[in-house]
């Protein structure tokens, strides 16, 4: 039952991320996984329904977990690179040709689509850049890095450049190349912390 389930879960990405959410219906999936439709809706009540759990399996998009109050910003920023390079691996390292606005649109979809998705991202947003506040502010009172600057604002700025990945994988049409990238310029922000 279980394999029955992520054979239609992988079949629908296939076919969500190549032609949009809109593009496909119950019938189109039906005949590329080789079920009836009531097979299908055996499995799934409906095209939200196999939306959701399609996203939820191939956008394994979480925050990091780690002990705010003994992790330092250093430390932070190792694990927040090796992290964001599990998602995009995880993402796009399925061996098929990378279309990056293939997924762009996806996402795109995610937001019109998925109840509560834009939510639940928000949520994650907050909690991730909250923790990194903390991380920041305790790398401050132990003279990890300097004073005069805007908690705030660096608690974004770190979650900006993980987000903003997306620009350089446009760039570059490279996973690789993308996370270097952001290697280099969280090592840069947190070497600008320290002076």
């Amino acid at each position: 039952m279980k394999d029955t389930r992520d054979f239609i879960i992988d079949e629908a990405y296939r076919l969500f991320l190549n032609h949009s959410y809109e593009a496909v219906s119950i019938s189109m999936i039906s005949e590329a996984i080789g079920f009836t439709k009531g097979a299908l809706y055996h499995h799934f009540k409906n095209k939200e329904e196999l939306f959701r759990a399609v996203i939820d399996k191939h956008f394994p998009v979480t925050s990091i977990i780690v002990d705010e109050e003994n992790t330092t910003l250093e430390e932070y920023t190792r694990l927040c690179i090796e992290h964001t390079h599990k998602i995009l691996k995880a993402i796009f390292g399925k061996g098929e040709e990378v279309i990056l606005v293939n997924y762009l649109s996806l996402i795109a979809d995610c937001f019109r689509h998925y109840e509560g998705f834009t939510e639940n991202k928000s949520r994650v947003v907050d909690d991730a850049v909250k923790s990194v506040e903390i991380i920041i502010t305790n790398a401050i009172r132990l003279g990890e890095i300097r004073k005069d600057i805007n908690i705030r604002v660096v608690a974004l700025q770190y979650f900006s450049l993980s987000i903003g990945l997306a620009g350089d994988l446009v760039r570059t049409n490279s996973v690789e190349s993308a996370i270097k990238s952001m290697k280099d310029q969280l090592n840069q922000l947190y070497y600008l912390l320290k002076q």
